[in-house]
């Protein structure tokens, strides 16, 4: 080869090679852009702005941004990149337009980085990555499918579990040692700790001889559900996801006195295993199915009351859709884990839920108010006919009394105001108008004047009182306290009595309340009280006068103050006649019995009245109401609907059948996952109310799938599926920790041990009460208070000791909504303003600090001490009765020398704030 052949080879080589660098840099470069830029920088923007309208679910002006190519080929206008080019793109003018034209239509712009990434990937090249996917069909989610029918004949938990572990080497650890179990369930199940007696039964039988008696465990969990303790449980999970509290919200946070009967109901549900359907059933329309106070459900969120909300209409439709926007928010994600909520304002931006979807699911519910309502349930025709049945004889003594009442404006004073009864005779005059003005109330105007009930009785052989609203009277005052609840107007004249039923002025020590007759009639007696049942006996009227009216102008006084001793003045009922005291005394005591008879069972659980009209709202402005829309299920979930003139009951019926539906593909995964969760600290899907494109995918799709299927096989019974899981030997194993199955699955998602967690608030309060033996386990009824009182000036100041009624389970509490639980609260325990489908698990200072120094730990560190000294006077036997009676199990031989040098220098005490502080006593096994 010569010389110039050579040279002339050479610098092919060079120039190929100087080629290839070059090549490799240009590749390089668009490697970088493609997994830099585009994949972690420009898509995840384009899916939080622009998905919504430009993605799988929808494609305005023909314009698909969900892949690289569908951007560069362009809609309706045209490539909406031009490559290379930045400030001749579409897209690039469209996101940084004025506000007129500028994408998206809605929230906040791109940022200034989102704007920076977006321009230098289309100067780069706009490349695109290799086998980019497009957004799949929402229709296809796996979460909108049908459930299988039927699995195979193996089919069961373990094989579920084992198949993920197994693909990455791993196995289930061995089982948990009997007292781990033992106590695992327990606190799993009632949220409490086994008694030592317990433990030596169960720990037996699961270990007898070295063997397991293969029933024992079957027996264990059958014993436990069949508790009343499992309800009360089980049911604080539920309070937790529908955001119950006892108390309004929002800035006055006002009590909600009538809300506690609703979380009777769902504690009473869980004990007798009501199907999950019924359940479900009964929370949207409670009022068809004989469960009344089970639509609790239904206004179980904060709301404005009438006083918080202006009296312009603009804002009172506001305040009615907000209202409205927590119902289908509570229902959509409780039952069928969807933020349809989301499409209030817009389309969906990820789940295929449009506006539409949003107000017709809205209009199921478009006659729902949030009010107390009377329960009926079976005791209340046994009460009325029990009331009715005194009826006679209160007339009859009340007849004989009037012989001996004074006349008002008499020539003898009267008997002094009564918070029971206060009758008012007079001459008979003729009237279309009774009116009541108090001037002055008790403790110098400190309160406003109550009247439970304004009677007025015609003058005839057969007094009627033609006060009751049933004979046409209407009432007006000078203003009420409140419009909701249990002080309206309309109980002044409704025939019921106590305070529950009482009307209260707005007025410190003042106002007036007016009775109007459908015609004018002979009148000449005016019965009234403060409440009759005597539970209040404040706030009366010291200082009244009454006037009647023909005309509603010219008024005459029949009856005042002014003839009536002083308060506090003694004053012989019987100088009259030695039996009008004994009367009287007959009287009042029937009158108490049959009001008491007569109270209504309340419960907050909503008022229901003719639907409104419900409108498509353009951006979820009440005032730009568009097109009037039916009742109807989101369309990519079913075709269920209901006419616009469809009774407001049956809309509601209609939509909880659709959802408590056997072939509902939604209904049964999500509450199979809250079971699942429950019971091992984290669901198969691990966003429990959201099941949507945006939510998390099932660590284990086949397992959820299948345990939805045997919760509607097995006739929606959740204790089934409680025996079912618990059963399990993925439940039964140990929590112990393995360093190699720790490295590849840290989070233990594959359950490959049973993960270990914290108690949560209300059950490490319990399991301290139960061990030092001050537990109180009345049930049911209105909730025991952590504070001093309950809002107003003095906010909530916390009890800081505690009597028995006190000492309740904590599901009992009076949960006031947005202020934390002293001591508990900072256990994650949520405060009711949000739902709360998944606890946190935070580990603070505050925490420590709380179980280890508040009075209530001391208290109670205390109390077992106490409890266990009048057990035994041995010292070491009373360090292993503290251990049994926290851990359940004795001490070993390390720990019961340090306990026994603590108990010598600090004594009994501290070495149970020991063990109430351990993580074995606060941790489930």
């Amino acid at each position: 080869m010569n010389v110039r052949h050579r040279n002339n080879l050479n610098r092919c080589w060079i120039v190929l090679a100087a080629a290839l660098i070059d090549l490799a840099a240009f590749s390089a470069r668009y490697v970088q852009a493609d997994d830099t830029l585009y994949v972690r920088d420009v898509k995840p923007t384009l899916k939080t702005k622009c998905y919504s309208c430009h993605g799988a679910i929808k494609q305005e002006g023909g314009l698909r941004l969900d892949t690289a190519a569908g951007i560069l080929a362009g809609g309706d206008n045209g490539p909406a990149v031009q490559i290379g080019d930045d400030a001749s793109s579409l897209l690039v003018h469209r996101v940084t337009a004025d506000k007129e034209q500028r994408m998206p239509p809605e929230g906040s712009p791109l940022t200034a980085d989102q704007l920076q990434h977006l321009r230098e990937w289309i100067k780069d090249g706009a490349r695109q990555p290799v086998d980019e996917l497009a957004q799949p069909d929402p229709k296809t989610h796996w979460a909108f499918q049908p459930l299988p029918d039927s699995f195979s004949a193996d089919s069961a938990i373990d094989q579920f579990v084992d198949s993920k572990l197994q693909a990455v080497g791993l196995k289930r650890n061995a089982p948990a040692s009997p007292v781990a179990l033992v106590r695992r369930l327990f606190l799993d199940l009632h949220g409490l700790p086994p008694t030592p007696s317990e433990v030596q039964t169960w720990t037996q039988r699961l270990s007898a001889d070295g063997s397991s008696d293969p029933s024992a465990i079957a027996d264990l969990v059958d014993f436990l559900l069949a508790s009343p303790r499992y309800g009360e449980r089980w049911a604080q999970h539920w309070l937790d996801v529908v955001r119950y509290a006892d108390t309004h919200g929002y800035e006055v946070n006002t009590p909600r006195p009538n809300a506690w009967p609703y979380r009777d109901y769902v504690i009473k549900a869980f004990n007798e295993d009501k199907p999950y359907n019924n359940f479900i059933v009964d929370q949207l329309a409670g009022d068809a199915t004989g469960e009344d106070a089970a639509t609790g459900f239904l206004v179980a969120a904060a709301v404005l009351l009438p006083g918080q909300i202006g009296k312009d209409e603009p804002s009172m439709r506001l305040a009615r859709q907000d209202a409205l926007d927590e119902i289908v928010i509570g229902t959509s994600a409780t039952f069928l884990g969807l933020t349809v909520g989301c499409a209030r304002c817009h389309d969906h931006k990820f789940d295929p839920i449009s506006q539409r979807d949003y107000y017709t699911m809205q209009a199921f519910f478009a006659g729902v108010e949030y009010d107390d309502r009377e329960i009926q349930d079976a005791t209340q025709a046994a009460r009325q006919q029990q009331a009715r049945e005194l009826g006679p004889r209160i007339a009859e003594l009340t007849a004989k009394l009037r012989d001996f009442e004074p006349l008002a404006f008499g020539d003898q004073p009267r008997p002094p105001v009564s918070p029971l009864m206060n009758v008012e005779r007079f001459n008979t005059v003729t009237a279309s108008y009774v009116r009541f003005t108090t001037f002055e109330t008790i403790d110098n105007n400190k309160h406003e004047p109550c009247i439970d009930e304004l009677e007025v009785f015609t003058a005839s052989d057969s007094p009627t009182n033609i006060a009751l609203s049933d004979y046409g009277t209407t009432a007006t005052s000078s203003g009420n306290i409140s419009n909701t609840g249990k002080h309206q107007l309309k109980h002044i004249n409704d025939g019921k009595y106590s305070n529950d039923n009482s009307w209260i002025s707005n007025e410190k020590g003042g106002g007036w309340v007016q009775l109007q007759f459908a015609e004018a009639q002979a009148i000449n007696r005016i019965e009234w009280a403060r409440d009759r049942t005597g539970k209040f006996p404040d706030r009366l009227p010291v200082r009244y006068r009454i006037d009647v009216s023909s005309d509603g102008k010219s008024w005459t006084p029949v009856a005042s103050s002014e003839d009536r001793v002083p308060l506090g003045t003694a004053y012989d009922a019987g100088k009259t006649s030695p039996d009008a005291a004994k009367l009287q005394a007959q009287l009042e005591t029937l009158q108490k019995r049959k009001a008491a008879l007569e109270a209504a069972k309340l419960v907050y659980g909503g008022r229901f009245r003719t639907p409104d009209v419900t409108h498509l709202l353009n951006r979820g402005d009440p005032e730009q109401p568009l097109d009037v829309l039916e009742p109807r299920v989101p369309a990519v979930l079913g075709e269920v609907a209901c006419s616009t003139d469809q009774p407001e009951q049956k809309r509601r019926m209609a939509l909880a059948g659709w959802i408590a539906s056997d072939t509902n593909p939604l209904t049964a995964r999500v509450m199979a996952n809250r079971v699942w969760q429950y019971h091992f600290g984290r669901g198969l899907v691990d966003t429990p109310s959201d099941f949507g494109l945006n939510g998390a995918v099932p660590a284990n799709p086949e397992l959820l799938d299948w345990l939805a299927r045997t919760l509607i096989d097995g006739g929606w019974s959740i204790k089934r599926l409680h025996r079912i899981i618990l059963m399990s030997a993925t439940y039964q194993q140990s929590s112990q920790i393995n360093a190699k199955a720790a490295q590849v699955d840290g989070d233990c998602k594959l359950l490959w041990r049973f993960p270990s967690r914290r108690l949560e608030a209300e059950a490490i309060r319990d399991s301290v009460l139960a061990a030092s033996g001050k537990l109180n386990l009345k049930a049911g009824g209105p909730g025991f208070s952590f504070f001093k009182s309950r809002g107003g000036l003095s906010g909530f100041p916390p009890i800081e000791s505690f009597e028995a009624e006190q000492l309740r389970r904590m599901v009992y509490s009076h949960r006031i909504r947005m202020e934390p639980v002293p001591i508990f609260g900072a256990f994650d325990c949520p405060d009711a303003g949000q739902p709360t489908p998944r606890r946190s698990q935070s580990t603070t200072a505050i925490q420590a600090l709380n179980l280890f120094n508040s009075s209530f730990m001391l208290e109670q560190s205390e109390a077992l001490a106490d409890r266990v000294k009048n057990e035994t006077a041995d010292a070491d036997s009373q360090i292993e009765q503290v251990w049994n009676l926290t851990v359940g199990r004795n001490p070993t031989a390390n720990e019961l020398s340090i306990c026994r040098t603590t108990l010598q220098q600090h004594g009994l005490t501290t070495v149970c704030r020991a063990l109430f502080n351990s993580n074995e006593f606060l941790f489930v096994p």
